[in-house]
């Protein structure tokens, strides 16, 4: 199973470490430019949405083939904070009469399920797509409904996991490729890849 483990001052894919010179926003950008590069929306996206992009982009990199243009995989993540930090940087926006400025490229990302169709469109994943927003970081939620996804008949594998992001460098991502025959996954396997 490939698996990426994100955090704000640190990646690690598959178990080794991708060496970065920064921390926070500023990494993601430098990950990007380093190993990923060609879709230039990633610099409008927000935090939240630039997170997930670049944890899936490195697991997917994981991949030989790479799988696209497919309607048997989809994208189910999780969070607790919803897309909060943008929630916030939009309402500086609107807050004050005097300095009503409100952005449709702020508010656009005001939906935590943004990073999931970014991952589908950049992909072309024409399966199901879901972000749920669950009260804390809880494995066994989390695979139950991958667990459901695959009921599905059409949904051979997920790419699946937690990306959260509290403020614009305060961010957390796990994030892997599952499949219902792989016996690693399981709530315990997923709690020790978030702990580590």
């Amino acid at each position: 199973m490939n698996w990426i483990r994100i955090k704000k001052e640190s990646i690690v894919v598959n178990g080794s470490m991708l060496a970065t010179g920064s921390s926070g926003q500023a990494m993601l950008k430098e990950v990007y430019k380093e190993h990923i590069g060609d879709y230039p929306k990633f610099f409008k996206m927000d935090t939240l949405c630039k997170l997930g992009f670049v944890a899936s982009e490195l697991l997917l990199q994981q991949e030989s083939p790479r799988v696209a243009d497919t309607e048997h995989r989809a994208v189910i993540l999780f969070n607790s904070s919803s897309s909060l930090c943008d929630d916030r940087n939009y309402q500086s926006t609107i807050q004050y009469a005097d300095n009503f400025f409100p952005s449709p490229a702020v508010f656009v990302y005001t939906l935590p399920n943004i990073v999931t169709g970014e991952i589908s469109i950049r992909n072309k994943y024409y399966g199901e797509t879901l972000f749920a927003v669950l009260e804390k970081f809880d494995a066994l939620e989390m695979t139950n409904l991958v667990k459901e996804a695959f009921l599905d008949p059409m949904t051979h594998d997920v790419i699946t996991g937690w990306v959260d992001c509290e403020s614009d460098d305060d961010f957390d991502a796990l994030m892997i490729i599952a499949n219902p025959n792989d016996p690693n996954f399981n709530a315990d396997f997923i709690n020790e890849l978030y702990n580590k």
